[in-house]
């Protein structure tokens, strides 16, 4: 089973998206899926409301999902440790051992637009990112 961990800054937008849409996706019959922030501002709260509507007009429900930080044992656990964008990448570069930067990767060559502040349909725009995107993915 390929262990697979999905991270952003605050664990509440695109990375439990990501998670969720991977579940959707990939199945969860040979992928354990997780998702992380590099931040600890949220840890224990749900997704973003806006993330849980976005998933669940498109039939994911990621509404029990609780944010986490990243934790230094993620590296040697999990398989693949996406970033959803090049900062969240530099900063898991910065956070785990050299030994495992092999593992830590975006999940497109574009980041992944995080629509927490922004208007309109930014959360629509995340869903078909990651989604298109994790079509793609081969692990």
């Amino acid at each position: 089973m390929k262990k697979i961990l999905f991270v952003c800054l605050g664990n509440i937008c695109r990375s439990p998206a990501a998670q969720g849409i991977a579940e959707n996706v990939l199945g969860i019959e040979n992928f354990e899926i997780d998702s992380a922030g590099t931040g600890s501002w949220h840890i224990g709260n749900p997704p973003d409301s806006r993330s849980i509507a976005v998933c669940k007009k498109h039939g994911i429900d990621i509404s029990q999902q609780k944010a986490r930080p990243v934790r230094i044992a993620d590296d040697e656990y999990f398989d693949y440790i996406i970033g959803m964008d090049s900062q969240n990448v530099k900063d898991l570069k910065n956070i785990f051992p050299e030994k495992n930067h092999h593992k830590i990767m975006m999940l497109d060559q574009i980041s992944v637009a995080d629509p927490y502040f922004g208007e309109g349909d930014g959360f629509e725009t995340m869903f078909q990112h990651i989604e298109t995107a994790m079509k793609k993915l081969s692990l």
